[in-house]
């Protein structure tokens, strides 16, 4: 079975899966719908003749009129019917096939294929295709073989008058059809084509109303500059459309009048033949309504098989993306970790992203002991945050090994690993949910236990900020969403809140406590966004935190490192120096410098804090 033929037969076993019922009603009504037109054609021509022949079969005319009437009806409700069933199968299958998509994406369990920017390109045409898909091939394929017993149905009428006549006409229809599939083929390589430009074009759209960024782009006054990029991208991608369109226009008139050629070829001779006796004045009004059945039954099957050809190879990135390999590898029986009791080593750990790239680490060995807090510091870029996503096996070495009590991570469910560990990353989300859920979602189980979200929030300092929001804890925390609507009331009943940089630093903070008793707690600069005295505070809480703890520390403020057990200063994804903070002052390295350098910041600000009030007393005598 070829690519093609495997998309089709997916997609239709998705659409029967998501609703059998609506599946076999809307294959029921598309079959009537195809018998209609023929049948009307029939009766017409029955009809005419027996007025033209003046026979007195008034039962037979009156007959063939109530059956007319009957067709009439069905004709005018059946496609409102056909509509409901098609939209309602397409709803049921677009939330299955969305579903679907994303619980593929779920099995991605690194982080690899979302830093990649072919995979957003191909994940924004599978959310954009893969959920329509598996409902418009349903509609085509049934659309095609109901407008192919139509097309059957009046290809029989016109043999009936002229065999001849309906080879012409049907053969007529042929480069059409060949066109067609040509042009869907064009067009599903163009939209694939310019998926980056629209992408771009997207990303400065969302930026141009973007709350954070929002105060840049009215103090810079760089607004005008992005929306001319965003216009641009439009403009590429729009100039690549149009000249699709164009290529369409000119092959569609060409068939269209071939078409149209030979159909009025036929007319003229029936009317020659009726006007000589030759022929029925019925078979006028068969053969005109048997060729615009015969021609719209050809258009309608390629407009049909077009539909499927186009979404078929737009589907294949739903596929693509259902079917793709795990980007780490899953071992089919996982070895148990068991809580920490040695600690976790670094052995010989060579990584970088890509081939492309350069290494971020670099044979980087070290341990970290069960029950201490080892903290990593070093310049940005000295591979700091490389370490964390290895440790949470976001990656993989590319060579070396990391253990977990003696076992290799990738030895390991990654799901398992990462229960047992709790972090707050530098990177944290900013959820567009209430702040309850901004915590809960820490830890699933607790997400509707308040008592332990509270204890959370109040060990993270957050508590009294979160208890004083319009809805407390159920205030939503977004600008871009707004509360939720009571329906007695005419608008939402509050107002979304944003919190600032070190609220939202706290909430995340919140979110690594309410995971409690685990094995690993990262903090990669859990204090960045946070003044001095709070600072202080969550240093102090973090402390007693980890007291006891296996514990892996990472800061750029010097201060906040120092009670650590051991201090291990990266460079260029290598160990230049480890010690406790006395050893590596003593030692005069890198750490040593670093630490002088902040220290002598602080000494200067306080020196200039100690002066003013003498500069000022100076002033005023």
């Amino acid at each position: 079975m070829t690519a093609r033929a495997r998309a089709v037969v997916t997609a239709l076993g998705m659409a029967w899966r998501a609703g059998r019922g609506l599946t076999i009603a809307f294959a029921v009504l598309s079959t009537l719908m195809a018998v209609l037109p023929v049948t009307i054609a029939w009766c017409t021509k029955l009809v005419l003749d027996e007025i033209a022949a003046g026979r007195p079969g008034v039962g037979v005319t009156a007959g063939l009129g109530a059956v007319l009437a009957g067709c009439g009806v069905l004709t005018a409700l059946g496609p409102q019917i056909v509509q409901y069933v098609r939209d309602e199968s397409g709803r049921r299958i677009g939330l299955a096939a969305q579903d679907r998509l994303f619980r593929a994406t779920e099995r991605f369990v690194g982080l690899a294929r979302f830093e990649d920017p072919a995979f957003h390109d191909r994940i924004r045409m599978a959310q954009q295709h893969g959920g329509a898909t598996p409902g418009m091939v349903v509609s085509a394929a049934l659309g095609t073989a109901r407008t192919a017993m139509t097309g059957a149905g009046f290809l029989v009428s016109l043999v009936t008058i002229s065999p001849w006549m309906a080879a012409l006409v049907l053969g007529a229809a042929v480069p059409s059809l060949a066109a067609e599939l040509w042009l869907s083929r064009r067009r599903a390589a163009m939209l694939w084509g310019i998926g980056p430009v629209e992408r771009r074009e997207l990303f400065f759209g969302e930026l141009l109303v973007n709350v954070r960024a929002a105060k840049e782009l009215r103090l810079f006054g760089t607004g005008a500059h992005l929306r001319g990029l965003m216009n641009a991208y439009r403009r590429a991608a729009n100039a690549e459309r149009s000249r699709t369109d164009r290529r369409e226009l000119g092959v569609q008139a060409v068939t269209g009048t071939t078409a149209a050629l030979a159909a009025g070829g036929g007319l003229l001779w029936v009317l020659v033949s009726a006007a000589n006796g030759t022929g029925a004045i019925g078979d006028v009004a068969l053969f005109v309504a048997a060729v615009a059945g015969v021609q719209a039954a050809v258009s309608g099957l390629v407009v049909e098989l077009v539909t499927v050809h186009q979404q078929v190879l737009l589907f294949g990135h739903y596929l693509a993306v259902l079917h793709a390999e795990p980007d780490l590898p899953v071992p089919a029986r996982p070895r148990r970790t068991g809580p920490l009791r040695r600690g976790i080593e670094l052995k010989d750990v060579w990584f970088r992203y890509s081939p492309g790239h350069p290494w971020a680490l670099r044979g980087l060995t070290l341990t970290i002991p069960y029950g201490t807090a080892v903290a990593l510091v070093g310049r940005n870029g000295a591979g700091k945050s490389t370490v964390v996503k290895l440790l949470c096996r976001m990656y993989d070495p590319e060579r070396g090994s990391i253990l977990w009590d003696g076992i290799d991570l990738r030895e390991v469910d990654p799901a398992e690993l990462r229960a047992r560990i709790g972090a707050v990353f530098q990177d944290y989300m900013e959820y567009d949910m209430t702040a309850a859920e901004n915590i809960g979602l820490g830890d699933l189980a607790a997400l509707d236990d308040r008592g332990r979200i509270e204890a959370a929030a109040r060990r993270a300092g957050v508590h009294g900020v979160v208890s004083r929001l319009p809805r407390g804890y159920d205030t939503m925390l977004s600008r871009v969403f707004g509360g939720l609507v009571d329906p007695a009331e005419d608008g939402p009943t509050d107002v979304g809140v944003h919190l600032s940089g070190g609220q939202w630093q706290r909430v995340a903070l919140a979110r690594a406590y309410l995971r409690g008793e685990r094995d690993l707690l990262i903090l990669d600069e859990p204090s960045s966004g946070l003044d001095a005295e709070a600072e202080h505070e969550i240093h102090q809480g973090l402390r007693e935190h980890r007291r006891g703890r296996t514990s892996l520390l990472i800061s750029h403020r010097l201060g906040a490192v120092r009670d650590a057990d051991h201090i291990v200063v990266l460079d260029g994804g290598q160990v230049a120096e480890q010690g406790t903070h006395t050893e590596l002052l003593a030692r005069g390295g890198i750490y040593a410098r670093l630490f002088a350098l902040q220290a002598e910041g602080y000494r200067q600000r306080e020196d200039h804090t100690a002066a003013a009030p003498h500069d000022r007393l100076s002033g005023a005598r």
